[in-house]
């Protein structure tokens, strides 16, 4: 996963926060990576995006797609 995180910094140009999903697939990995894409004070209304990642099977990046954005402070309300 590290190598992947790097491989997606220099990518977007930012460095991923945090990888808050993990899963194998039949060709390698998917992950859920968080970015912060813009900083703003105070620092709960910056702006994060999650980007969906998905890894062969060495952990190479193949393929990424942004698939939320929103602020730090921002709850994910409940089902």
């Amino acid at each position: 996963m590290a190598a992947a995180t790097e491989q997606l910094a220099k990518l977007l140009g930012r460095i991923p926060e945090s990888v808050s999903s993990l899963k194998p697939t039949d060709d390698g990995w998917e992950a859920q990576v968080e970015v912060l894409e813009l900083e703003r004070i105070p620092d709960t209304t910056s702006v994060l995006a999650s980007y969906k990642v998905s890894l062969d099977g060495d952990g190479t990046l193949i393929s990424f797609e942004r698939t939320r954005r929103y602020n730090r402070g921002m709850i994910d309300r409940p089902f």
